[in-house]
């Protein structure tokens, strides 16, 4: 994925590739907190919908988490996160987006009469951006089970819905391989447009009722061409049932952890450049810059984010010495960067355990 143009330091932690993580507010669950709730958004939904719209919203449920001014994630993602939770299992199982909840030290949701709830974080998975959390009373919310991408062809249409008024009707563009600038890819994530107004977390809901997807970003080039459309990255439904019993003994997928450097990268006219580094990460004193040309990874040529990803996890284990043969004004450098294990960084209980 190119990039388009140069971008400035909020750019580098908030957006890139024309991605958008955070920033977003539910106007449902400022009410929460008892904050005014502003204007819903609301678009008219087609008659046809085969499926019980208002079942599957009573599946969902507004999500508010208050995350340590320490945590590090904080700088880039904010301290107060909201968005979309579905209930996918008993004892009050909720699936959202994982940025929303890491490193969160309160989780709010309403139950099925519209009262808060607390909620602990059980998981959360950086290889598929997914979390889960648990509320701690129930919930009186229905589940709501999984379909599977492999079943929606370009143009189908589905609903994507924070429940209620935050309900819309998308078209399935294409699934695609995605590349994120914070060391994040997918080999397949499904490109939806319009975007939805409330994005993270949001359900993606087939014409038959079931779970395909959990809203992640809003993208700039969810189409092709010129005239590149608007939508959002969602996340298959389909890389959670693999991992979900790991999540939720053990907060997080079993098997050695992927090496991790701490760089923002983008692809610009096929060439890896570096964005910024994690001012905490394994990056951080090696003297990387904004503009550097990652040339190669361990004496192999990159051609491009999708391959430069592929290079480094295929390196090793989290903590193996990373080699990059990097181009700075024309001048090439060699630079080594002894990866770690990203989850380390961050503040979640119940791994500290």
């Amino acid at each position: 994925m190119s990039g388009r143009g140069d971008r400035d330091e909020e750019d580098r932690t908030g957006r890139a590739n024309g991605h958008k993580v955070n920033g977003h507010k539910l106007p449902h669950l400022s009410g929460l907190l008892g904050r005014p709730t502003g204007e819903d958004v609301h678009a008219e939904l087609p008659e046809d919908i085969p499926f019980d719209v208002e079942a599957a919203h009573r599946a969902l449920t507004p999500l508010q988490a208050e995350i340590p001014e320490d945590a590090f994630t904080a700088p880039i993602l904010g301290t107060e996160r909201q968005g979309g939770g579905i209930v996918i299992g008993s004892g009050g199982l909720i699936l959202t987006i994982g940025y929303l909840i890491v490193e969160a030290d309160s989780v709010a949701v309403l139950d099925g009469d519209g009262r808060p709830t607390e909620a602990e974080v059980l998981a959360y998975d950086f290889e598929s951006g997914l979390g889960l959390c648990r509320a701690i009373a129930p919930l009186k919310r229905p589940v709501l089970n999984f379909g599977t991408v492999k079943d929606l062809a370009p143009g189908a249409q589905v609903v994507t819905s924070c429940g209620g008024a935050e309900t819309i009707v998308q078209t399935v563009v294409e699934r695609r391989p995605f590349q994120g600038y914070w060391e994040y890819a997918l080999d397949e994530a499904v490109i939806t447009t319009p975007p939805h107004p409330n994005w993270g977390g949001a359900a993606m809901i087939g014409m038959d009722g079931l779970l395909y997807g959990v809203g992640s970003l809003y993208i700039e080039d969810a189409t092709e061409g010129a005239e590149g459309a608007a939508g959002n990255m969602v996340v298959p439904i389909d890389l959670l049932p693999p991992v979900l019993d790991d999540l939720i003994a053990h907060g997080r997928r079993s098997g050695p952890a992927r090496p991790w450097l701490g760089v923002f990268v983008d692809e610009r006219m096929g060439h890896v450049i570096v964005l910024g580094v994690s001012p905490r990460g394994p990056a951080a004193s090696t003297g990387l810059d904004q503009g550097d040309v990652i040339l190669r990874v361990n004496g192999e040529a990159v051609g491009g984010l999708a391959d430069f990803y592929r290079q480094l996890w295929s390196s090793g284990e989290a903590g193996v010495e990373i080699g990059l043969t990097l181009m700075r004004q024309g001048r090439v450098f060699e630079s080594k960067i002894r990866s770690a294990d990203r989850d380390s960084y961050l503040k979640i209980d119940r791994w500290e355990r």
